[in-house]
């Protein structure tokens, strides 16, 4: 087991830079998360650690060991993919035993390592069978059991759950949190779901254009936002962001939007300046309220079972999202009040800039 250093490392593909001089510190035993859009550069990061891409410039260690300049066989990683890329002539178990044959393990360790993997995964039953006979969601787990039987030090998923349907989504993610929780190996995922991140990760790496926007435990990345795109990729439904005119009252940040309403937020104005900026709300912290302060016009209800989202228009036609209880009499078309938490809101400057309350 060791941990994960990159220094300074970036990656082109002829003119274009696909990572930019990234630095991360990944810590021993940690479940670290790639989180981003498609073509934020989450890939090209993984397969940079693991030598299946090189590194035009910068380091990268895992433990004390450079690796960068070493072939992927000698790198001590094991790696993941989308595609469960299984020899379909050979069963789970000759599968299995492929890599371990080529580079000369005992036969008596393959199989006890072997057994090991099929027990942690509930795989057993599945030995002698041929990928052709299994389901996705089978395959996926001796994919992984192939990347537990070489013992590495780091294990690398580059989006393994993304060709599973939902439910098997689920239970394949709870699999891998249990896995992760019984070898205690270090383990970096890729992903452009923010509900894997948010469910499997210690720490969050958001990931935007070849750079790092945040680095975070999952509740920080969602409570306090390092910037605009953090905001809108992180949540769901997407944070409500809206135009507001800022002003200080008691050194605290006081919003006003487009309709006249006045939000006095929990936000500090040092190092904000009055005038034109953005506040983000989440739905959870806009509610309907027969009593609330805020009129609006309900457009769309969704109704998810134990909350209810509203998409509404505000006086001046501004769109947010709000939220109702499970069982919600709300109609499209209704007029409806809002009562908006501004203690909750988050506020962004000119350059996409967040900026908080303080915990």
């Amino acid at each position: 087991m060791a941990g994960v250093t990159l220094r300074d490392v970036s990656k082109r593909f002829g003119g274009v830079e696909v990572i930019r001089g990234l630095s991360l510190d990944i810590a021993e035993r940690e479940f670290v998360v790639f989180l981003g859009p498609s073509g934020c550069g989450k890939s090209t990061l993984l397969r940079m650690i693991a030598g299946l891409e090189s590194v035009d410039e910068g380091a990268i260690h895992i433990g004390e060991r450079r690796i960068d300049a070493l072939p992927p066989g000698d790198r001590g990683v094991a790696m993941v993919f989308q595609h469960y890329a299984l020899y379909p002539h050979m069963s789970v178990r000759d599968n299995l035993a492929f890599g371990l044959k080529n580079i000369g393990t005992p036969g008596n360790e393959i199989a006890a390592r072997i057994d090991t993997a099929a027990q942690s995964l509930e795989i057993g039953h599945l030995l002698d069978r041929k990928p052709g006979q299994l389901s996705g969601g089978q395959r996926q787990r001796v994919a992984i059991a192939r990347a537990i039987v070489k013992q590495p030090q780091l294990f690398l998923f580059d989006e393994p759950l993304s060709n599973l349907d939902a439910a098997l989504r689920v239970r394949t993610r709870l699999e891998l949190a249990q896995l992760h929780q019984r070898l205690g190996t270090t383990m970096i995922f890729v992903t452009h779901d923010q509900v894997e991140a948010m469910t499997l990760a210690d720490r969050i790496v958001v990931l935007n254009e070849g750079r790092i926007e945040q680095v975070g435990t999952p509740m920080d990345i969602y409570l306090r936002p390092a910037s605009r795109f953090v905001a809108t990729f992180v949540g769901s439904p997407t944070i409500n962001l809206l135009p507001v005119t800022l002003a200080e009252e008691d050194g605290r940040a006081i919003a006003t939007l487009g309709d006249g309403t006045t939000l006095r937020t929990a936000v500090a104005m040092a190092g904000m300046a009055a005038g034109d900026a953005q506040i983000g709300l989440r739905a959870e912290h806009v509610r309907i309220r027969t009593d609330g302060a805020v009129a609006a016009n309900a457009r769309v209800v969704e109704r998810l079972g134990e909350r209810t989202l509203v998409h509404a228009q505000l006086a001046d036609g501004s769109a947010l999202v709000a939220e109702d209880a499970g069982i919600s009499a709300v109609r499209a078309g209704d007029a409806i009040r809002l009562s908006i938490d501004g203690s909750a809101a988050h506020l962004f400057d000119a350059d996409g800039r967040g900026h908080h309350t303080s915990l």
